[in-house]
């Protein structure tokens, strides 16, 4: 690893055919695997791993320090996984003691000038657009779509194949499947055309949609309505899913649609 113009701490664990391109500081206790590409003027610092065939463009810092007052030093790390890139000058924070990780899935998009806070876990196949905004302890399933310009409140979770519209504040949670927009935030349908490009069925797509119905279209509370879905609709994964999701909320989810 002869990059004359850039600074490698020689207790960096690097594979051999990475590309580390001019300008770029990488601390100790870094592991970077095969085939990923380091931009110009990338920082990254101790506890960062990077995983393979991982993109990182200009002007981003990787694993730096939590901007949280409580951090005290505590050894953690951010993982970043397979095939994931990263666009200028984003920012990715390590862990806390909360969860000693924070961790962005493999073939993820996090556009430019996206922040995500300390102990955030992203899951695979998910697309941040340009300066979304993630506060600390944010969990993020797979498959989920962000518009440009969001913000997402603290210890929030947005459920898998979900989309949010761009410039929204997400203060409550999101459950999977959905699309999530307007102030405050609010459910505006299942994400559908999501799902036919991931090859769900439109018979698996109007069940979701029924499921919906009963949660946020027929003016129930959200315990009496799970109720109605067990006793009338029948199981499935995804019902499972979304039955779930919503019991285990601490926040409370999104509000339903209304004019």
């Amino acid at each position: 690893m002869n990059q004359p113009l850039s600074y490698i701490d020689p207790q960096a664990k690097i594979a051999r055919n990475v590309v580390i391109e001019p300008f770029s500081t990488i601390h100790k206790n870094v592991v970077i695997e095969e085939g990923s590409w380091i931009g110009p003027n990338v920082t990254i610092f101790e506890g960062a791993r990077i995983g393979k065939n991982v993109k990182i463009y200009p002007g981003a810092v990787i694993s730096a320090i939590p901007q949280d007052l409580k951090f005290a030093g505590e050894e953690t790390v951010t993982i970043i996984g397979d095939n994931t890139t990263i666009r200028e000058c984003a920012t990715i924070n390590r862990g806390t003691v909360d969860k000693y990780k924070t961790e962005v899935g493999a073939n993820c998009l996090i556009m430019a000038y996206v922040h995500i806070g300390h102990d955030c876990i992203i899951g695979d196949q998910c697309i941040l657009g340009n300066s979304t905004q993630l506060a600390g302890h944010v969990i993020i399933d797979d498959f989920v779509i962000f518009g440009g310009s969001c913000a997402v409140q603290q210890f929030t979770r947005i459920g898998s194949h979900a989309y949010i519209g761009g410039g929204s504040l997400v203060r409550k949670d999101v459950p999977p499947y959905t699309k999530a927009a307007r102030e405050p935030l609010t459910y505006c349908g299942i994400n559908s055309i999501g799902l036919r490009r991931r090859e769900f069925t439109s018979e698996k797509i109007n069940e979701i949609q029924e499921i919906y119905r009963y949660v946020f279209l027929k003016g129930l509370n959200n315990s009496k309505a799970l109720d109605l879905v067990e006793l009338e609709l029948p199981p499935s994964k995804e019902r499972d899913e979304i039955i779930n999701f919503i019991r285990n909320s601490d926040r409370g989810v999104m509000k339903g649609y209304s004019y």
